[in-house]
Formats: structure tokens, C-alpha cells, sequence
């Protein structure tokens, strides 16, 4: 069948496979020359796509132990974090880290190493990761933890399912006292005072800002900047303790059509850009963890907006002392090729731990394009500008970089040679491939 990322870009012929429990995924991966593990398809390029065969584990969703006491949860590799949210919300638990939607497996939040709006103080998903079991190439099932093949942890978090395939995996949940959060919303006149929100929220546990990429001179960058704490049971109105975990209900819409290509151009992304700034009123506010975490949630199947054509997501990192320098220098390239991203988010990193995990101690800026030619073009001058200011993409984001640029994102590191030796040991015949990892020569 045709299948493709989020971005629905590139589109591609795939044998699809799907596998339910251990046998039958040892089974699979036995019986297949080559394959690639595969979550809900979230990840918006082609890291979850092989022609050959694309093993499907969304069947292997069972929760499997929880321990109230600690938090420490273990399930199958494709429940879904929509229904570890549906389940635990209510009795008082959160997941540690979560990415901008739900609608993503376990698998593939540890294969991706999602990071939320919390990164600046607790890193990625799979630094709350205690240990999984993986099945390798030549047929074993192995446990990876701290304490267990440690570097082959490290090697699967943000290894984007090239180490084996997840089977399932146990990690720690945070308790919660509700299910709403306490967010404070404040504007930025630009990218230098967006980013002194940041740097003074740095006590606040989650933050993130929208950035206008097509407002140009002292309004360069300007933002909307949000910050947000689980609220406490005292802050709720009284009326509502009681009731402070129920789940509230929220009636999804669904884009019932692909929108036409001319719908998003620059003129409409500026005059959306323009409403959202002055209509996003400073204050503070209590909201429902959903419309506070997963907002795109609301609107199933957004990725339609962008037509049949489809849309790449370019998000990029830089360090720290480069930020600020590389990120005016993205926008201020943005806006010379006339390509306004519909929609652009700002986050603050802390440190990496993954071997190839994406985040870094700086600024994250994800955009979103049409997946068209003069945007390509576009992308390979921002991943010069990337390259230059010593960052780096998330991969589970990118369709179309190439394997000579992110060997220079990785220069003056031995990560790359690291994550490659390793493959070349576990899996020297490359069984598990994506197109991805043969267009980054991984």
C-alpha cells in the first residue's frame, strides 16, 4: 500500500506488515532480508518507510505492569500515549515528557527521543526510559538498561528503530494532582525579548513560544510566549476539586478535504500571523492539560491544510552561544525567499544524552513548508546556515536532507562513527533499514 509520514511527503509503495506480541515480531523480523519498525506514522518523513517491508507494532499495545508506588509503567512498544493518558490521567499520573501530540507510540517516542515543552529542565522521554527489550537482527531479545547494554540504549534512543525493534518498555511516570494546567501567556516584541522570556522562565517547567517568521526589522521574531504548570488541587475553583482528574470531553473536527495548494501562501500566513499575535491576550489562566499540551489534536488530520502535495517540517537545533546570531539569520532568510511557515514554535534545550538524540543546550525552531521545489532550495541554504552555527535536525522530522550535510551537523563528533560500528556488529547485513537511513548513508 501507499504509505507516508505525517508530512505526507515523500509518498511511497510499501509491503506493510503488522505484528502482535513478541512471537510475532521475532517471526517477522527472522523471515524478512530487510524491514524497519513502524509506530502510528507520526514521524513526518520517510524514517518509518522501506519499500521491502514496514513492520507495523501498533497491534502490540498491551499495558502490561504499573506500579503505583513508584510510577514505573511497562508496556508494549505500540500503545498508543493517548491511552496511557486516558488511563492514568485519572488516577494521578503523567507521563514525564511528552511530545505535541498524542497520537504516537511508545515505540516511536523512545526510536525519535521526543522532547516536550519541559526540555530546558527534564531532557528527553528517554532519559525516564529504565529499560526495554529489543529484538536484534539475528533473531536474540535483549534488555537494555543502565545497567544492561548501556550503550545500545543509548544508541536506540533517537535511533529511529535502526538498532532492532522495540518490544516494550518500562519507565517512570510523574504524579499530578489534576488534569489542568496553570498557563501564563505574555508577547514578545521580537526574538531577543522572546528569548529573555525564556531564559527568565527557566524555573517554570514548561515553555514555549509561537514566532511570527515573516515580521521583519525590530519586530524580527516577534512571539507569543507560553508557560505552564500542572496546577495544584488549591488552585482549582472548589466546585471543581472534586472532579480535579476527571478527563474532560473534547469533540475532535476533522479536515474533511485537501486543501487547495494556493490556500496557504504568504499573504494568508501573514494576515493568520497578524490575528493570532493581537488576539493572543497576556494573562494567566487555567486550561485542560489536551488544549495545553496536544492543541493541533483538536483538529484530526490537519496535515491536509497543505493539499495533496504534502508539507516538510524543518526543525533544527543550535547551541547555545551561536543562537541567537543562527536564528536571525534563518529568519531573515525566511523572509528574503518569500516562504512564510505556517506554522513556527521556539523551544529552550537543555543537555543531550542520546547517541544520536537530537536536542542539544540551546534553541530549537521547528517550521512548517509545502513540500515544493523553491521550498527544497529554501532548506538546503537554512541547513547551511545550521551547519555553520555548529546545530544540527531532528531526524524524525526530515525528508530530503542529505548524508554529506549531517556528517557536517556531527563534525567534531565521534557519534556518527559510534552509532555506525554499533550496527555494524548487531546487524551487519543492514536488516533494519529505512529510506531514511539509506539516503543518510547511516
Amino acid at each position: 500500500m501507499i504509505l507516508a509520514g505525517w508530512g505526507r511527503h515523500p509518498r511511497v509503495e510499501c509491503r506493510l506488515l503488522s505484528a502482535r506480541g513478541e512471537s510475532e515480531v521475532r517471526a517477522a523480523v527472522a523471515r524478512e532480508a530487510q524491514l524497519i519498525p513502524r509506530g502510528n506514522g507520526r514521524a513526518y518523513g520517510d524514517s518509518a518507510l522501506n519499500p521491502a517491508a514496514t513492520l507495523s507494532l501498533l497491534p502490540s499495545d498491551r499495558l502490561i505492569a504499573f506500579d503505583a508506588a513508584t510510577g514505573r509503567l511497562t508496556c508494549e512498544a505500540g500503545t498508543l500515549l493517548a491511552e496511557i493518558l486516558e488511563v492514568f490521567v485519572p488516577r494521578g499520573w503523567f507521563p514525564p515528557v511528552t511530545p505535541g501530540t498524542k497520537f504516537v507510540t511508545v515505540g516511536g517516542m523512545i526510536a525519535a527521543d521526543v522532547h516536550g515543552k519541559n526540555h530546558h529542565g527534564a531532557g528527553s522521554f528517554g532519559d525516564y526510559v529504565e529499560s526495554l527489550d529489543l529484538a536484534l537482527a539475528d533473531g536474540r531479545v535483549v534488555r537494555c538498561s543502565a545497567h544492561e547494554n548501556p550503550e545500545l540504549l543509548e544508541a536506540t534512543r533517537g535511533g529511529m528503530g535502526l538498532t532492532g525493534a522495540i518490544l516494550r518498555a518500562s519507565f517512570k511516570m510523574n504524579p499530578i494532582e489534576t488534569a489542568t494546567m496553570r498557563q501564563e501567556t505574555l508577547r514578545a516584541a521580537n526574538l531577543d525579548a522572546a528569548m529573555a522570556l525564556f531564559e527568565e522562565s527557566r524555573a517554570w517547567t514548561h515553555s514555549v513560544a509561537w514566532i511570527d517568521c515573516l515580521s521583519r526589522g525590530s519586530a524580527l521574531g516577534r512571539s507569543i510566549f507560553f508557560r505552564g504548570e500542572h496546577a495544584r488541587l488549591d488552585e482549582l475553583p472548589a466546585d471543581e476539586r472534586a472532579s480535579a482528574l476527571a478527563l474532560k470531553p473534547r469533540t475532535p473536527h476533522r479536515v474533511p478535504l485537501d486543501f487547495p495548494s494556493f490556500v496557504l501562501n504568504r499573504w494568508s500566513v501573514a494576515a493568520f500571523n497578524e490575528l493570532f499575535y493581537r488576539r493572543s491576550a497576556p494573562g494567566t489562566e487555567l486550561i485542560d492539560y489536551d488544549k495545553f499540551f496536544y492543541p493541533l489534536d483538536a483538529l484530526l488530520e490537519w496535515n491536509r491544510i497543505y493539499g495533496r502535495a504534502g508539507f516538510v517540517q524543518y526543525q533544527c537545533v543550535l547551541p547555545k552561544e551561536a543562537s541567537r546570531v543562527g536564528l536571525g539569520a534563518i529568519l531573515e532568510r525566511i523572509h528574503a525567499a518569500g516562504e512564510g511557515p505556517f506554522l513556527s514554535v521556539l523551544k529552550l534545550f537543555g543537555r543531550q544524552r542520546g547517541l544520536l538524540s537530537f536536542p542539544m543546550e540551546g534553541y530549537t525552531l521547528a517550521l512548517d513548508f509545502h513540500a515544493r521545489p523553491k521550498v527544497f532550495a529554501l532548506l538546503d541554504a537554512l541547513d547551511e546556515i545550521v551547519a555553520d552555527h555548529g546545530g544540527r535536525l531532528y531526524l524524525a522530522k526530515d525528508a530530503r536532507l542529505s548524508g554529506a550535510t549531517m556528517r557536517r551537523f556531527y563534525k567534531g563528533s565521534d557519534a556518527l562513527e559510534r552509532f555506525a560500528g554499533l550496527r555494524a556488529r548487531l546487524d551487519p547485513a543492514r536488516k533494519f533499514a529505512s529510506l531514511q537511513s539509506q539516503r543518510l548513508e547511516l
